[in-house]
């Protein structure tokens, strides 16, 4: 689905910030990417979908490289990857229905109401159809974000820290949810500093646990 081969990025530092990254998501798999802060998380997700260009190595994308990829056919790759921003920023004038159907919105594709009412039931947040974005909990926001990435059917899923802002319990419905996205054969990134989600997550998937630290990737720890 998305590899990365030897990729490499630098915001114009002396030092790069990322070195010889090479992984692959593979189809159906589910990873949490971890490190501290700085290290590179959110720079790791945005090469995986094409926001950014990697200084040296290649991302590839779905059997393509992105570098051979025009602008339209980058536009076409990036619906099938749904990302939850670490800020899940929405409009404020409209309501949550119409932030969540806003990726087909956009695009000038129809929006099936069944679907974005059934999505919209998934996460919990039929009643909350009509209100506007600063009307909801910081819970409320993230499940929203989640629809919001998923509403286009995504085939890949990549969430960074999905969970920052919200009490254990909400991280755990989050959780679940992606789970089961997982389980209809999406392929999942998670990118947390919260290891007791990482642990508690053993109990319902198999995952891989990838580390950034000093610009290169490691793998944690076993499967879990």
């Amino acid at each position: 689905m998305i590899e990365l081969e030897s990729v490499g990025y630098s915001y114009g530092r002396s030092t790069p910030l990322l070195s010889d990254l090479t992984v692959k998501l593979a189809r159906g798999s589910f990873h949490f990417l971890t490190g501290p802060s700085g290290a590179g998380k959110t720079t790791f997700l945005k090469l995986c979908y094409l926001e950014l260009t990697p200084t040296s190595g290649r991302v590839r994308i779905f059997g393509h490289s992105g570098s051979d990829l025009g602008r339209d056919h980058v536009a076409l790759s990036r619906q099938k990857i749904g990302v939850v921003h670490q800020d899940c920023r929405f409009l404020d004038h409209l309501s949550l229905a119409e932030n969540i159907a806003l990726p087909l919105t956009v695009s000038n594709r129809p929006v099936p109401q069944n679907d974005l009412s059934d999505l919209m039931a998934w996460v919990g947040l039929t009643q909350q159809a009509g209100q506007r974005p600063p009307e909801l909990s910081g819970g409320e926001r993230q499940r929203a974000a989640l629809a919001r990435a998923v509403m286009t059917g995504p085939d890949v899923l990549l969430a960074d820290e999905p969970t920052g802002n919200v009490d254990w319990e909400m991280s755990l419905r989050l959780l679940h949810l992606m789970v089961e996205l997982n389980r209809m054969g999406k392929t999942v990134l998670i990118a947390t500093h919260d290891m007791a989600l990482i642990r508690a997550s053993r109990q319902y998937v198999q995952a891989r646990v990838l580390r950034l630290q000093g610009g290169r990737l490691t793998l944690a720890g076993a499967d879990l």
